[in-house]
């Protein structure tokens, strides 16, 4: 497991694994990037994650200023979960939320919040300790009648090759890292090394979503940070994040937030 601790930001570091992964999030808010989906976390986010699953936490801002950003991860394998089966075939009860994970679990705050202690605990125990008790927290967790789903349901049996990991990996960076400025489709398939089209079918196909409306909706994400955690206007959070056209931005983050950029701002004033 790692007990991660930033000052300055949890950075955009889209990649996969063979492992499951539980992580616990604190002290920090942002965007979190799990398959297709792009949504807003903050203190005590817990998530899990199945193998292979491409995903990445970016921070906005930190809730309390004077202490880093925190993350406590924990990574397990399917050959350790059959081991553990094949010993206490009651345990068996929890392969149905490691079946959900494929598609990466979302747990309601009050779930994650009984359970903070017992994965804050993780971090001393010694190996045999740390066995016991995670699986006390999948079993726990595997209760969570709010949970939820966060990618498409194609990602249950979704593979991909080694060189289109690296391709829509060496894509997604750039487009997370120059989100703000007019992105040519064009320009993406050269980093990709692929024709337009041949690039076009190839993000469709790893991300469900269009290049177009997935930058789109990396923009309405990070306009939605700064509307929680500035008071700039919102024609000035448009322009700073991509849209150069206010009437575009109220069109687009309405149609994906169901409220206008107002509204939302407004919600989280309350």
């Amino acid at each position: 497991m790692m007990n991660r601790q930033l000052d300055e930001a949890i950075p955009f570091e889209w990649h996969h694994h063979k492992e499951y992964e539980l992580t616990l999030t604190l002290n920090s808010r942002g965007q979190r990037y799990i398959g297709d989906n792009i949504g807003e976390y903050a203190d005590g986010d817990l998530v899990l994650l199945g193998p292979n699953l491409p995903h990445t936490w970016h921070s906005s801002s930190k809730i309390n200023a004077e202490k880093p950003h925190h993350a406590v991860v924990m990574w397990f394998t399917r050959e350790w979960v059959e081991n553990l089966f094949s010993a206490m075939p009651e345990l068996q009860v929890i392969d149905d939320l490691l079946g959900r994970a494929s598609r990466g679990v979302w747990f309601s705050v009050k779930a994650a919040k009984a359970l903070r202690p017992s994965i804050m605990a993780l971090i001393t125990q010694s190996e045999a300790e740390k066995t016991i008790s995670l699986m006390n927290i999948l079993q726990q967790l595997n209760m969570d009648a709010e949970s939820k789903n966060l990618a498409s349901p194609i990602y249950t049996e979704q593979q991909t090759n080694s060189s289109e990991h690296m391709r829509i990996d060496r894509v997604l960076e750039y487009i997370h890292a120059h989100y703000h400025e007019e992105l040519k489709i064009d320009d993406l398939a050269n980093l990709a090394a692929l024709s337009h089209s041949g690039f076009y079918r190839m993000f469709l196909r790893y991300t469900h979503h269009k290049p177009s409306d997935y930058i789109i909706r990396l923009r309405i994400g990070k306009a939605c940070a700064l509307l929680i955690e500035s008071q700039k206007p919102i024609a000035n959070i448009s322009d700073e994040v991509g849209f150069y056209s206010l009437a575009n931005f109220n069109r687009q983050f309405k149609r994906i937030k169901l409220v206008t950029p107002r509204e939302f701002k407004r919600g989280y004033g309350k």
